[in-house]
């Protein structure tokens, strides 16, 4: 049962969220920016629009903060509350969603309180930083890889202690196959947010694929700790449990 604090916390999280869409392999960065959406006229069925699945496609998420629409958005009949302010707001925020993730006693619960934080992940509190994050974003996303890891060498200088800045240049880098590049930056990103289950989970993967498996395991064991219902970790790490008692560990 979630203690009286977290109950109060959770009524706040339900207006932070936004739809969320989960998809790909590695997941510690983001997807396409949105595009516009056409309003269907009356009597006027839209078929749905085709998936985009780009190579390592991670999570969609919600668009950085300077997107006023995305901000705007939310439940219908619901007002959405601000994003944090201040540094001290953001924190408190991310300690408490935080919290609630970690006691969450379903997927659905989890998911919902995931995307809540991912919002807030989102938002620099810069309209400059978003507005490079958001052309590093779409850079990446259609494989212009150079330009997007340039735009975000921009946004890590002006803002150094953005995580999720460097999750998402450790994302270019590894899709850039410089894999180095990418540890460093994911292991920035931890230092910053140790609970950025993202950021733990394409570490976890990254080091299981260059063969430091006792470094990917303990990578996936704090992913499970911060997100209990992270897809496919629970299967991930019995595996991996038996790969490195299998080297006699």
């Amino acid at each position: 049962m979630l203690q009286p604090r977290l109950l109060k916390v959770s009524a706040v999280l339900l207006a932070l969220v936004l739809p969320c869409g989960f998809a790909g392999h590695l997941a510690f960065a983001q997807s396409n920016p949105p595009q516009k959406k056409d309003t269907p006229k009356k009597d006027q069925q839209r078929e749905p629009a085709p998936a985009d699945k780009p190579d390592m496609a991670p999570p969609s998420v919600v668009p950085p903060g300077g997107n006023k629409e995305a901000n705007k958005a939310g439940p219908p009949g619901q007002k959405t509350a601000p994003l944090p302010k201040t540094p001290a707001e953001r924190e408190k925020a991310l300690n408490d969603l935080y919290a609630l993730l970690a006691t969450s006693d379903s997927e659905d619960s989890a998911k919902a309180v995931a995307e809540g934080i991912e919002r807030i992940w989102l938002h620099s509190g810069s309209a400059t930083v978003d507005l490079l994050m958001e052309r590093a974003m779409k850079a990446v996303a259609q494989n212009k890889l150079e330009l997007g890891i340039k735009l975000l060498d921009r946004v890590v200088e002006m803002a150094p202690d953005y995580p999720e800045a460097w999750n998402r240049r450790a994302y270019a880098h590894y899709k850039h196959e410089d894999v180095e590049r990418a540890l460093g930056d994911l292991r920035r990103t931890l230092a910053l947010d140790p609970n950025h289950f993202k950021a733990l989970d394409g570490l976890s993967q990254i080091l299981r694929e260059v063969g430091q498996k006792k470094g990917a395991l303990k990578a996936l064991r704090q992913l499970l700790d911060v997100h209990p219902y992270w897809p496919n970790a629970q299967q991930t790490l019995d595996e991996l449990v038996r790969e490195v008692e299998g080297q006699g560990i």
